[in-house]
């Protein structure tokens, strides 16, 4: 079986309200991320209903974050990552009497990464009031995914089907990233202090995905 999956997507997003005893004053955080895969794959039936196979990871994905405070933003943070990896996965269909076949599915890739970031902060320390901003790039990162789903092969004819499934998957990234920092006193333009270091990043997410996928079916090799 070859296939392609033409449209894996994710979205998660959340918001926080944290409140503290007067009087200071609470905040307001929201998060969204979101993730597009595109993986084409080769499998080999190993049974009548189960296939083992290979696969490619190509995966952007974008996350953001801002907190607020009386209506006014202090601060917001936005990442961009991309993998590109290998994997496996197996497959096993529960039937094969009919033009739509459920199935069951587990798969683990690990690929490469690179990221970037930037985002901004108000703050304040023994030299006043100064807004912060920020940004860094990364590239060799290392990632890995799992991903355990559930899904329907729609069957066009003997040899091609359409495949529709959701499911679970957990994803772990890190990467090493050139950061330039600057700080601006008084907020007016003027950039009193620059800070350059390379901190290194581990994210980890759990989230809920749906996708679509092509597949065909090719017949026993023949001698």
């Amino acid at each position: 079986m070859t296939g392609l999956t033409v449209g894996s997507a994710f979205f998660n997003s959340g918001n926080a309200d944290v409140s503290y005893p007067a009087p200071t004053t609470g905040y307001t955080a929201k998060t969204t991320n979101f993730g597009l895969a595109i993986q084409p794959s080769f499998g080999w039936f190993i049974s009548d209903n189960t296939a083992v196979g290979v696969s490619l990871n190509i995966n952007p994905t974008n996350s953001k974050l801002t907190k607020e405070a009386g209506g006014t933003t202090y601060e917001k943070d936005k990442t961009n990552s991309f993998n590109f990896g290998i994997g496996g996965f197996a497959r096993s269909y529960f039937s094969n009497s009919s033009s739509l076949l459920p199935f069951g599915q587990f798969s683990l890739n690990v690929g490469m990464t690179s990221l970037s970031n930037e985002g901004f902060i108000y703050n304040s320390d023994i030299g006043g009031s100064y807004k912060q901003t920020y940004s860094g790039k990364s590239s060799g990162g290392f990632f890995t995914n799992a991903t355990l789903s559930a899904g329907l092969t729609k069957l066009l004819n003997p040899h091609t089907g359409l495949d529709f499934y959701a499911g679970y998957t957990f994803s772990f990234n890190k990467n090493t990233s050139k950061t330039t920092l600057l700080k601006d006193y008084g907020n007016n333009g003027s950039i009193e202090q620059t800070i350059e270091s390379e901190p290194t990043t581990k994210f980890t997410s759990h989230g809920f995905m749906i996708g679509v996928g092509f597949q065909v079916f090719l017949g026993p090799r023949t001698k």
